[in-house]
């Protein structure tokens, strides 16, 4: 069977909304986008794009709202929050009534049952739950969120020399919602390395945001590390910061092996996303998602969901 090209996700116009392909569904579904309002303000005015470059994008901005959602008045926020978008409440570790705050709300565990990991001995998973989108070659992709823009490996990783193993490679971009679980885990068995730390702006990468300036990936604070894998080489495994997210808390230990579906760290309030890189010839993606990703579309999948195989 012939592999699909992988091109940038369609652009938006103004208002219009956000869809993604659900996999389990089989069905086009349209994103209830959390702060859409705002949002859309912020990112397709021109002025909220002057109050973008003075406030929203730094630090200082974001650390504020998460202090807001870690104090114990926002608690309230919860229930209507999970009713207006549906969570399920019996995926909880915890019940919603036992949570103090709405950012302990925000990176609740969930039972071990509610997220099965894929058991395959060569298969890779997906980190988080969220709306993802594939790339099998790198080198091939010319248009990535916005017309004429490459990926670019060497910024996002802040080091041209490991960048350029992953010149020719897979990308996997996973993109959590404020509404979706928050916990980001590994796809696959292997050793990671120490996280490490590249500081910048906190911009949105809603697509609202990104099909405007896809820069926001490698100009955003994130951190990454890279796993060592039996069957998968050597992996970077990235967490990018955004808009309102109160911080990126690493929870695995660096040098320690890990099981496929282990736990790496969690995301305070806001929504953010998960990037993975693959060396050339290392993971073949699944085709359903090679496919999706040709015609511009993110595909909706959740942790422990198989993504690919070893190549």
């Amino acid at each position: 069977m012939k592999r699909a090209e992988t091109t940038g996700v369609n652009e938006v116009k103004t208002g219009e909304p956000i869809r993604y392909y659900h996999r389990t569904r089989g069905r086009v579904e349209e994103e209830k986008v959390y702060g859409e309002r705002s949002l859309r303000w912020i990112y397709e005015t021109g002025p909220g794009r002057l109050a973008l470059a003075l406030l929203v994008r730094r630090p200082l901005f974001s650390k504020f709202y998460g202090w807001l959602m870690d104090r114990p008045s926002s608690r309230k926020r919860i229930l209507p929050f999970i009713e207006q978008y549906g969570l399920d409440p019996s995926e909880f570790a915890d019940s919603p009534e036992s949570f103090r705050t709405f950012n302990e709300f925000f990176y609740r565990k969930l039972k071990p049952e509610a997220r099965p990991v894929d058991p395959g001995q060569t298969t890779a998973v997906f980190p988080a739950d969220g709306r993802h989108w594939v790339c099998q070659d790198l080198s091939r992709l010319n248009d990535f969120w916005v017309k004429g823009q490459r990926f670019d490996v060497a910024a996002f990783l802040g080091d041209g020399e490991l960048a350029e193993r992953y010149r020719a490679g897979s990308l996997v971009m996973s993109r959590l919602c404020p509404v979706d679980y928050h916990r980001y885990h590994f796809p696959c068995a292997g050793v990671p390395g120490e996280n490490r730390l590249i500081n910048g702006w906190l911009h949105s990468v809603s697509p609202v945001a990104l099909r405007r300036n896809a820069r926001y990936l490698w100009e955003n604070k994130r951190a990454f590390c890279l796993l060592e894998s039996p069957v998968f080489g050597t992996v970077v495994y990235a967490e990018i910061g955004a808009t309102c997210v109160g911080g990126l808390v690493s929870t695995y230990r660096a040098g320690e092996p890990v099981r496929k579906g282990a736990e790496k760290g969690y995301f305070r309030f806001g929504g953010s996303c998960v990037v993975l890189l693959f060396e050339n010839g290392k993971l073949r993606l699944d085709d359903d998602l090679v496919a999706r990703a040709a015609e511009g579309m993110e595909t909706y999948a959740k942790m422990g969901e198989r993504m690919g195989g070893k190549a």
